[in-house]
């Protein structure tokens, strides 16, 4: 767990606490400048809060819209799908420079003292946008999503593989210390504690029915419509969400999308497939729509019993991502496992 180093008004216990635990105080505490957190290996401090910040990646800025800190954002990035209905205005007030990779030059024109990144590929070591060490260079601080770096080796290309599976914790974690970042530290443990109750929720039902013996596959995308698909291996948010209910996960890879053989999906025949639904168009197969006509026409995937069936659910691509749209996910894969279950006890 990255720690979370903070000076506040109101002492701690200790020096170092750990971002899940602060989440979790009765009492939120405000936050006392110079803010030194640890952030993906790197420490990062603040003197005061931002004022002028540019978000790239959907997630990390509807944790900001959600602080309640749009009027901070001034400027955004790298979307997937509409942003949350209760936020469209504010968000179409803020400039958004690129649905995918905007240029180094347009984040920097924004004169932040402030950039969030959902994917260190985006800024990084080697950031398609810019560098560490770019952004450091003109003293705009970079703080990463914690679930693009924790437990995560983004060495491997493409998508990373995973050391460790990913946790809600580390989306606990960024809310916290986004709050702490803004001194909105009470607002952050109240999304915090709603977004936990509404898992536990998710879980309890799928509980209730046993969702143990389901298999189900996760397809983000493809390069082209008909060949290999990128689909969810056994350590990114998608695996999290099945774990979360019983269910397992047909494809065994530790890489974060692996591709993998319609054939070989067809010999695992799971019981549900989870499609990924994006307004983003880098792949013909964005669109779950042709994802779905493809499934029912291809002479090795129209045979899979889940597409026999039915079994298939739409799910927001965000939320088949290590994001704050994740619990989204594990919500509708409840719904699927319950009306699964409902389908065969009759």
């Amino acid at each position: 767990m990255i720690a979370l180093i903070k000076r506040t008004k109101h002492a701690f216990a200790a020096g170092v606490i750990a971002a899940s635990m602060v989440s979790q105080a009765s009492v939120a505490t405000a936050t006392e400048y110079p803010l030194t957190i640890e952030n993906c290996g790197r420490s990062v401090t603040f003197n005061k809060a931002p004022e002028r910040v540019v978000s790239l990646g959907q997630s990390n800025t509807e944790i900001l819209y959600m602080l309640g800190l749009a009027d901070k954002v001034v400027g955004t990035a790298v979307w997937f799908n509409p942003v949350l209905e209760q936020y469209s205005t504010a968000n179409e007030a803020i400039p958004r420079l690129a649905d995918n990779d905007p240029s180094f030059e347009s984040v920097v024109g924004q004169k932040p003292d402030l950039v969030t990144n959902q994917y260190q590929w985006h800024v990084g070591p080697n950031g398609a946008v810019g560098t560490i060490k770019q952004f450091s260079e003109l003293s705009i601080p970079v703080y990463t999503a914690p679930a693009d770096c924790v437990g995560k080796d983004n060495s491997t290309g493409g998508d990373g593989t995973r050391i460790d599976a990913f946790s809600m914790d580390l989306i606990y974690q960024a809310i916290t210390e986004m709050a702490a970042i803004f001194d909105v530290e009470d607002r952050g443990a109240t999304l915090v504690a709603d977004i936990k109750s509404r898992e536990k929720t998710a879980r309890d039902r799928v509980s209730a029915v046993d969702g143990s013996g389901i298999s189900t596959l996760f397809w983000f995308s493809s390069a082209e419509i008909d060949v290999d698909p990128f689909v969810a291996g056994q350590k990114g948010a998608p695996a999290y969400i099945a774990n979360v209910l019983g269910v397992k996960n047909v494809v065994q890879s530790d890489d974060e999308w692996p591709k993998v053989g319609w054939e070989t999906i067809a010999r695992a025949n799971p019981d549900i497939i989870a499609i990924g639904k994006m307004d983003r168009r880098r792949f013909p197969a964005d669109d779950w729509e042709l994802k779905m006509k493809f499934l029912q026409t291809d002479p090795v995937t129209s045979q899979m019993e889940a597409v026999k069936s039915g079994n298939i659910i739409v799910l927001d691509a965000l939320s088949m991502n290590p994001t704050i749209r994740t619990v989204d996910g594990i919500e509708k894969l409840a719904d699927a496992v319950e009306e699964f279950q409902a389908d065969h006890s009759n």
